[in-house]
């Protein structure tokens, strides 16, 4: 079954945060990056299910799964929910960084 795959504006912030930081160090890196995020989106599309929940799912009392991409020290998490056949991301977020708030959604 074929999912619909709608971007927070939360999400989009995140994105253009990240793709700005990485764009002043190293434009390939951003493209890179940005290539990869679009790869893991696609996933989304098909097969939502196969990732697992996030370790916020307890605190937010919400379904919330987990996508990860990247390398090494710079692992990124795509944090999305299902509803039916549309997948919601909710928030794009270095892997380092504090665990997602009710506030952030």
């Amino acid at each position: 079954m074929p999912y619909d795959v709608r971007i927070s504006a939360r999400a989009l912030r995140d994105v253009d945060e990240i793709l700005a930081w990485l764009d002043r160090h190293s434009p390939q890196a951003a493209a890179r990056w940005h290539a990869s995020l679009l790869a893991k989106v696609e996933t989304l599309e098909s097969q939502p299910e196969q990732w697992p929940m996030s370790k916020e799912v307890a605190q937010l009392g919400i379904e919330l799964r987990q996508a990860l991409f990247g390398k090494r020290q710079a692992v990124y998490r795509l944090l999305f929910t299902i509803d039916g056949n549309l997948v919601t991301v909710h928030a794009v977020r270095r892997g380092a960084r504090d665990w997602l708030k009710p506030r952030d959604l």
